[in-house]
């Protein structure tokens, strides 16, 4: 009798949760179960997973290292997918194969290279990949000479955290002086360039931020599953145009992408976005962990989640090529449950000697926030 097999999510996008049922629902009628972790008792996750625990809060990265090899011990986890501290835990990828867990993460060499954006940048402008131009900004007039000289040659300016994920901080610079067009309808990105200048006047204290023109549509955002090998099985780029979503298997995102992630080392699964500028396709970011929309692969006939659970245990899935590309769609919210208190439910073999059970959760309407477009 085959294995269960026994997955760790640790404080994920709410998204995940359609991540965790394509683990379940695998096409090799494996026996899975899931356990989550997260800071916020309310994240869909915890009330998704069959085991779940809340994560104590302000662990250090090395703290927390060891948080997780001891839920890695006490659950028996096969394999760990880590957002959280991701960089921290795959350098001890040695300790927690000792513990019997496998790491569905990269390489911490790979990591390393996109935490940054202008070292990502660099490094796969060297081996091939266009980039757009961008500028390192620390100050207020660093941010004033960056933004001048993209406008000089006719674009308009967008800045962003140097290291981050999920659009936050991205804001698009404006000439427009504030006013009650900026206080009508929803918030905009758009920040107006005087006030953005004096806030850093005021704060007196240095930001970290990369300055580059706004580029334009479509975002294609290709996943890959990458073999310790470094040979990429999957590739498949996911369209997203204003409101309408769609897929493509065009060379002209996919090769790049295969560039980056078997030249980097992007083991499992790894999302890399791209966007126009001009009449090309440019890199725009890269994230060494699963994507938030990568369970919409689904519409083209393939399941990205079990395929990556296989390759970390060792089974190769082979080369995976999607039997057909499904129709366009569009992304709507809808209700998942929640737990009814903030202690985690536990299936009733799980439950550890001290921890009491709770209710079975009630339905309560929370749709899973999906991540805006750079």
């Amino acid at each position: 009798m085959v294995s269960r097999v026994r997955v760790w999510l640790n404080r994920t996008y709410a998204e995940n949760v359609f991540f965790m049922d394509q683990l379940r629902r695998n096409p090799s009628d494996r026996a899975v179960e899931i356990h989550a972790t997260h800071g916020d008792p309310d994240s869909p996750v915890l009330a998704a997973a069959d085991t779940a625990d809340l994560e104590p809060e302000d662990l250090s990265p090395a703290a927390y290292v060891e948080y997780a090899l001891d839920q890695c011990a006490r659950r028996g986890i096969d394999v760990f997918v880590p957002r959280l501290h991701q960089s921290a835990i795959v350098a001890h990828r040695a300790e927690f194969e000792a513990a019997g867990t496998a790491l569905l993460a990269p390489p911490p060499e790979a990591v390393a290279v996109f935490e940054d954006k202008v070292i990502a940048y660099e490094a796969v402008q060297a081996i091939g990949v266009p980039v757009p131009p961008w500028f390192r900004v620390r100050s207020a007039d660093e941010l004033v000479a960056a933004v001048e000289e993209l406008e000089a040659d006719g674009h308009k300016a967008c800045f962003k955290p140097a290291s981050g994920a999920g659009g936050v901080g991205f804001r698009v610079v404006t000439r427009a002086p504030f006013s009650l067009t900026h206080l009508t309808g929803f918030p905009s990105p758009y920040a107006p360039l005087d006030l953005v200048v004096e806030a850093l006047k005021q704060t007196g204290e240095p930001v970290d931020w990369l300055v580059m023109p706004r580029l334009e549509q479509p975002e294609v955002s290709v996943d890959c599953l990458t073999g310790p090998d470094n040979r990429v099985r999957l590739a498949i780029g996911r369209t997203k145009n204003g409101r309408r979503r769609g897929f493509t298997q065009h060379e002209q995102w996919l090769e790049p992408a295969r560039l980056i992630a078997e030249g980097f080392g992007l083991h499992y699964l790894s999302n890399i976005q791209f966007r126009m500028f001009g009449e090309r396709p440019v890199l725009m970011d890269v994230n060494t962990r699963p994507a938030g929309g990568l369970h919409q692969l689904s519409l083209c006939g393939v399941n990205a989640p079990w395929a990556a659970v296989q390759l970390a245990l060792g089974e190769d899935p082979g080369e995976i090529t999607p039997p057909f590309l499904g129709q366009d769609y569009t992304v709507v919210s809808g209700p998942r449950p929640l737990r009814p208190v903030s202690l985690p439910q536990q299936r009733v073999e799980q439950v550890e000697p001290l921890l009491p059970t709770v209710p079975a959760p009630v339905e309560a309407v929370e749709a899973a926030a999906e991540a805006l477009p750079l």
